[in-house]
């Protein structure tokens, strides 16, 4: 039925009715051993029959789903404590004194177990208080002597061991429901970015490339379909590129992959290559900044070529260039005019990570080694 299939603690539910048929066989022959000895014996085969006939409601409602809702487990705690107090009617103060009510205690568990599954642990344990305060307005005292009465911890037992389940139940579902959307939505952009990648992202790195081939005016032409490449690549990548591990790392392979186009060649480890996610974010921007570096100086025919380099406790990232080099003093030139995007962009990101960033350059291009540790990212 659908409160079965909706409902995590449906299981708690239907072991909650085996309880109650065999407090209810309980109650019965309790009621059988003791009948003669009441003041009116007539009033106890009634009340027997209204527990019986209570317990057969709930246990349909329970089982069917259409019970499991606080207003029917108000009213089961109500009809539980009204027939406990209902003894005192029927039998005189002496037998009071020496028995259980005539709804026998376990009978009365019923309700602190309903409450439990409906409403958790705490109000679980509440309610078996105010089936033990009933009780002890039955007799006109409370027993604090555990030792021969100990009923008081078996309802506070049972309230919070079936409340821990049912909340700890529920909670699992909740979780689980919540891994399926994350499936099925990280299933969707998948599919989507393939059709993405065979559709648009190759038309455009082809007009790109044809358009960078041809040359006059058409190359700006081209220069806008790489432009719009990239930033689809990047978009969808985006899931890929989350962290999401439970222990908060990533691929860094998959992580730079999204930054591949016409004019930048990755090469890739066959196998991941974890790290902590806040590391292998540095590091990505600062290979970013390398790239951009390469798209607005190296010239509008320059190719980059990234390699990456799983060496185990570090990672080494290199970005290398065929374009026209960095002039002798062009650096500190830059540095000295306040642009430091090379010195605060790269180095200062793989300093601040505890790597290092070596620059090699040339009439023939430039190169970048970007070197960081593992850290958390570590194999093991």
């Amino acid at each position: 039925m659908a409160a079965e299939r909706v409902d995590p603690a449906t299981p708690l539910w239907r072991a909650a009715q085996v309880f109650r048929l065999l407090s209810c066989l309980y109650a019965v022959g309790f009621q059988i051993a003791v009948n003669g000895d009441l003041r009116h014996p007539a009033a106890g085969w009634l009340m027997l029959a209204v527990l019986l006939a209570w317990s057969a409601a709930c246990a349909v409602g329970y089982l069917n789903g259409f019970a499991r809702r606080p207003g029917w487990v108000i009213a089961e705690i109500v009809v539980v404590i009204a027939l406990m107090l209902a003894t005192g009617l029927i039998a005189d103060a002496a037998w009071v004194a020496d028995n259980q009510s005539l709804p026998t205690t376990l009978w009365a568990t019923n309700a602190t177990i309903s409450a439990a599954i409906q409403f958790g642990p705490v109000r679980g344990m509440l309610t078996g208080v105010a089936v033990m305060l009933a009780a002890a307005a039955l007799k006109g005292h409370i027993s604090i002597n555990l030792g021969r009465n100990a009923t008081i911890v078996i309802e506070l037992a049972v309230g919070l061991a079936v409340g821990m389940a049912a909340q700890t139940a529920r909670r699992a579902h909740a979780e689980l429901r919540r891994a399926a959307r994350l499936a099925a939505v990280t299933e969707e952009r998948e599919r989507l970015s393939r059709q993405v990648h065979d559709g648009a992202i190759q038309v455009l790195a082809l007009v790109a490339r044809r358009g960078r081939e041809i040359g006059g005016e058409v190359t700006e032409l081209a220069e806008l379909a790489g432009e719009q490449e990239r930033a689809l690549r990047r978009l969808v990548s985006a899931t890929e590129s989350a962290p999401g591990g439970a222990d908060h790392t990533v691929d860094v392979a998959t992580l730079l992959r999204r930054r591949a186009c016409d004019r930048v060649t990755m090469s890739l480890p066959g196998t991941p290559v974890p790290m902590d996610a806040d590391v292998a974010a540095e590091l990505d921007a600062a290979v970013g900044n390398a790239l951009d570096n390469v798209a607005l100086h190296a010239g509008p025919d320059a190719r980059a070529f990234v390699l990456v380099e799983d060496l185990g406790d570090t990672v080494t990232v290199s970005i290398r260039d065929d374009g026209a080099g960095i002039a002798p003093g062009r650096l500190d030139e830059a540095v000295r005019e306040g642009r430091m995007g090379i010195a605060k962009s790269i180095v200062g990101r793989m300093e601040s990570l505890g790597g290092e960033a070596v620059l090699t350059t040339s009439e023939r291009g430039t190169e970048w080694e970007l070197t960081v540790p593992r850290k958390d990212g570590r194999h093991g």
